[in-house]
């Protein structure tokens, strides 16, 4: 079935985020299914793990309230495209995982544009109809068609807690202690430890 988002919604997305693309649709499309199976829990309660930085984690922000400075969005470098939601109440949760495959043909002639370094302007203008049918297309398919959902018992993320802060030796900012190092029986920050440590 196709996304069940009114389109005002959809648009007020897209104005958050600044344009239209496919990369919006996929996180539009994970936040209508989080919506979906998760329907009763409040924006305290209601955590996101992502596992990309890509656009659509700005739709997921804007369309359930999961943000970094609440800490309920929680961001995993893994380069994946996948999304776990968690109903920190209840312990439910699931993980979104796209299929690659849901791209079809046209994902595939994408790839080839975007892998050249310059574009002649035909192509440069097939690409941007291209991105117009991939999002249409992200925009229509079935949910199961977009990801595979992954259920899992697994605890929900912690909420975020304060920690002290201590004063890097080395520059003298206010730094997390979680995030200091130690080295040479100093306190540092990353930044500075990492200028200092060559071995990283």
């Amino acid at each position: 079935m196709r996304c069940q988002i009114d389109p005002s919604t959809i648009e007020r997305t897209i104005a958050f985020h600044g344009h239209s693309c496919p990369g919006l649709a996929i996180g539009i499309r994970a936040a209508e299914i989080a919506l979906r199976e998760l329907p009763d829990v409040d924006q305290a309660n209601l955590v996101c793990v992502t596992e990309t930085d890509m656009c659509g984690v700005d739709a997921i922000q804007f369309l359930t309230g999961c943000t970094y400075g609440k800490g309920n969005l929680i961001h995993r470098d893994y380069g994946k495209v996948a999304f776990s939601f968690h109903d920190r109440r209840s312990g439910r949760g699931f993980r979104l995982v796209f299929n690659q495959q849901a791209r079809g043909e046209l994902g595939r002639e994408m790839a080839v544009l975007t892998g050249k370094e310059l574009l002649t302007e035909a192509e440069q203008q097939r690409l941007q109809e291209l991105r117009a049918a991939m999002q249409a297309r992200l925009m229509a398919l079935p949910a199961d068609e977009l990801f595979a959902l992954q259920p899992f018992d697994q605890a929900p993320p912690r909420p975020a807690r304060m920690l002290h802060s201590l004063a890097c030796d080395d520059c003298g900012e206010s730094t997390m202690e979680s995030r200091t190092r130690r080295f040479a029986g100093k306190t540092l920050c990353i930044p500075c430890f990492t200028r200092i440590e060559q071995k990283i």
